[in-house]
């Protein structure tokens, strides 16, 4: 097995590992990070009933700076829109990746905005 390989099988594992605990409802819903090389996603998903509340996303918008901006200020917007449909606290999933760097920025600045996790 190639390096690459087994990294996403590590990525794969972990991320198994992670949603078998966590799990979103209507009250606290789970607040779900995909990070590309290019661009941040975050959901808010009540997985009870199977549907997103809220999304964010740098695709199709003319996003400058570091990926790690990029994170703050998805962070920062999908707390706004939290806040809009009275949500306060989440469950944080952050999708088999480390929590460190780009995930870490986006889970700060959604701390700093009002979420709770």
């Amino acid at each position: 097995m190639n390096i690459l390989a087994k990294k996403l099988q590590n990525r794969t594992l972990r991320k198994a590992r992670i949603r078998s605990v966590v799990s979103g409802t209507a009250e606290r819903p789970r607040l779900s990070v995909f990070i590309s090389n290019l661009h941040v996603t975050a959901q808010l998903i009540d997985d009870t009933n199977g549907k997103t509340l809220a999304y964010v996303t740098t695709v199709g918008q003319k996003a400058t700076g570091t990926m790690t901006e990029k994170a703050t200020k998805v962070g920062e917007d999908i707390a706004k829109k939290a806040k809009a449909l009275k949500i306060t606290t989440v469950v944080f999933d952050r999708n088999g990746k480390l929590y460190h760097g780009r995930v870490a920025a986006l889970a700060d600045a959604a701390r700093k905005a009002g979420l709770e996790f």
